[in-house]
């Protein structure tokens, strides 16, 4: 490892993680000119600062030290070191570690039926942003040119776990820590993969999945990203907050949903028409009824319906687009407006879809029924055993004669 390198790495993750070079050095005990000596590779870093610096920016210090980042260290202990908090709960840390392993086994099934290359999403090179602006200004360019990748045009999103995973990604919800909403992790031992909380509301895991969807498109490079409370303010969280507004959200889709309300028009209409007559022209002017455009709680919950977030996201959005003023926002976002907007998706037999809670069964069916698709299949083609067949149906929680059954079914077809 050449000190430019470590010195840049060093840059790097401090930028990341929106530290600055007085609080890097105030961490560590030593002068802020010290860490700018440091990270311009002039200044050698001792073991301790290195420790002290990989602790604040939330890094492992193989990350620093490796002659590649993507380095072979395990997935699971990368992950715990970067969320200690999943340790704390036995039944936690065991269903993240399952999920985990499931897609392990999918990995190992994939090679096994010579399935290696799987379709993966671009990387978006984006230099880490240095500000809220420049964090925004890229997770809403990613978030449309994704879009048009994608073929989504300005569509609400089909299921995202669905989508995920046809982008080589295993998606899964996992019981996380309250205070942790999602995480991402790249390993060759896994590929990509992503857990949401499966204990928040499904309008919260849909946007946690567009959140870590990002992570999966601009930062590939590190072992795990967890999104929790703490590191929120991180420009790279904000980044990704910025993309999964977007492209759940998409500018286009919003009109034409606020078009067919019959709002978010211009407060007036100028129309000028050539005269044939004179060779001159005929002016006239339209305006809609008086308080017609206004957007209200009832709009705001049915656009949150129609996209699958949540209430407050919506107006957030209306806000960012500015078809809402802030003082509309602000207005919207009371608790009595929220309430009202409750109480509209309640009253049609719609607020279940927002925010009802899926039991861990459901919320980890998409990653379990691609591991048993491939389990069958390599069944089938006589690439594992009864006796494999039957290990993989306890790890996936099916009855194990029932797998084998349907293997058989499969082989004999």
């Amino acid at each position: 490892m050449s000190n430019p390198e470590l010195a840049r790495r060093l840059r790097e993750a401090r930028e990341l993680a929106s530290v600055s070079q007085q609080a890097a050095a105030d961490h560590v005990g030593i002068p802020r000119t010290a860490i700018t000596q440091i990270e311009a590779g002039n200044r050698l870093v001792s073991t301790l600062e290195l420790s002290k610096l990989a602790e604040l920016y939330r890094r492992s210090i193989s990350w620093f030290l490796a002659d590649v980042q993507q380095h072979d260290d395990d997935v699971l202990v990368a992950l715990h070191r970067l969320a200690p908090g999943l340790q704390e709960d036995d039944g936690i840390r065991f269903q993240v570690d399952r999920c985990v392993s499931l897609c392990r086994e999918g990995v190992n099934l994939e090679k096994i039926l010579g399935r290696e290359e799987r379709p993966v999403p671009p990387v978006y090179q984006e230099p880490a942003p240095n500000s809220v602006w420049e964090a925004v200004r890229q997770g809403h360019k990613v978030a449309d040119q994704e879009r048009r990748r994608l073929g989504l045009g300005s569509s609400p999103l089909p299921d995202l776990a669905e989508l995920m995973v046809d982008q080589g990604i295993w998606a899964s919800g996992a019981n996380l820590p309250g205070t942790m909403s999602g995480l991402f992790l790249h390993h060759p031992s896994i590929g990509m993969a992503i857990l949401v909380n499966a204990q928040h509301p499904r309008a919260r895991r849909r946007f946690s999945y567009a959140h870590e969807y990002a992570h999966a498109l601009f930062d590939r490079d590190r072992v795990a990203n967890v999104t929790t409370t703490d590191n929120r303010v991180e420009r790279v969280e904000q980044r990704a907050n910025a993309f999964a507004s977007a492209f759940l959200l998409p500018a286009e889709g919003i009109d034409d949903e606020l078009r067919q309300l019959g709002k978010g028009q211009p407060s007036r209409g100028d129309v000028l028409v050539f005269d044939a007559a004179t060779g001159g022209s005929i002016e006239g002017q339209a305006r809609p009824a008086p308080n017609s455009q206004t957007i209200g709680f009832q709009d705001v919950a049915y656009i949150a319906h129609r996209f699958g977030v949540s209430y407050e996201a919506a107006t957030y959005r209306l806000k960012s687009l500015r078809r809402i003023s802030q003082a509309e926002s602000l207005e919207l976002l009371t608790s009595a407006m929220q309430d009202a907007g409750r109480d509209y998706l309640r009253a049609l037999e719609l607020l279940d879809d927002l925010e009802g809670t899926d039991t861990p069964q459901r919320g980890t069916r998409e990653l379990r029924s691609r591991i048993a698709h491939l389990a069958i299949e390599a069944y089938r083609r006589g690439e594992i055993s009864r006796g494999r067949l039957l290990d993989l149906s306890k790890a996936l929680e099916i009855e194990g004669r029932q797998l084998f059954d349907l293997a058989e079914v499969a082989r004999s077809a």
